[in-house]
């Protein structure tokens, strides 16, 4: 085994080690989270190393950088995740290629997903993005709207709401993080019985406070440089 792929293997098993723990002391079971390792602006042999170690699910945040992804490791059985921010004009090239998008924060982008999905005949499973803190630099809909946009978004049969997504601010302690988890989860809740559906998923925590992610309840957490290391710089 090559030293990188080593590498990438012991950093994602001390992190879905340190997951696990997570998990057991909120007393969930480990199989509820799954990691999805935030590839972004690495290369693909980095990916296809991890997924050859076993590591499923990898996120990417760029249309372009990961088409060409794609097409490198198509060999590969794994789950793409699509986490990043999404112009519903380029939504045609990420509807029916990712097992989940993270990041729908508008009826025109899963109008724009659902119309692709409907025209290859799939579903597009998705998240909503709420921007709980109401950081004007980041993406996502305010708590306000999430009910109008749940609702239409049901209405859609080329897309699929599975459950919410969110980013908190940047806070040196994780802990401070927890009450946005909370709340996150607690908004899943209300939306459940509004719908009258299951969201089975809550992407929440990434490498620095996915700890208080999970014991607040996250499905999915979305970890990159405790991986891959640091990224290298966007060309």
């Amino acid at each position: 085994m090559s030293d990188r792929k080593s590498e990438l293997a012991e950093r994602a098993a001390k992190a879905k080690e340190d997951l696990a723990e997570a998990a057991r002391r909120a007393g969930r079971a480990v199989e509820e989270v799954t990691l999805v390792a935030v590839s972004k602006l690495h290369p693909g042999s980095d990916i296809r190393a991890l997924a050859q170690s076993g590591q499923m699910d990898f996120g990417e945040n760029y249309v372009q950088e990961a088409a060409g992804k794609q097409e490198e490791l198509a060999d590969l059985d794994v789950n793409w995740h699509f986490i990043g921010g999404l112009q519903s004009n380029k939504a045609k090239f990420v509807s029916g290629k990712y097992a989940l998008v993270h990041s729908v924060d508008s009826r025109k982008l899963a109008q724009a997903l659902h119309k692709k999905a409907s025209g290859l005949g799939v579903v597009q499973d998705i998240l909503l993005q709420v921007n709980i803190a109401g950081e004007v630099q980041k993406s996502g809909i305010t708590i306000e709207n999430l009910s109008s946009l749940a609702d239409e978004v049901m209405q859609m049969d080329g897309v699929r709401l599975v459950g919410l997504m969110t980013m908190p601010p940047f806070f040196d302690d994780p802990e401070r993080a927890r009450p946005v988890f909370s709340r996150l989860r607690q908004l899943k809740d209300t939306l459940e019985k509004q719908i009258g559906a299951k969201l089975p998923h809550l992407s929440m925590g990434m490498t620095g406070d996915f700890i208080p992610a999970v014991e607040e309840g996250a499905t999915l957490v979305r970890i990159g440089t405790r991986i891959f290391g640091a990224r290298p710089p966007r060309v």
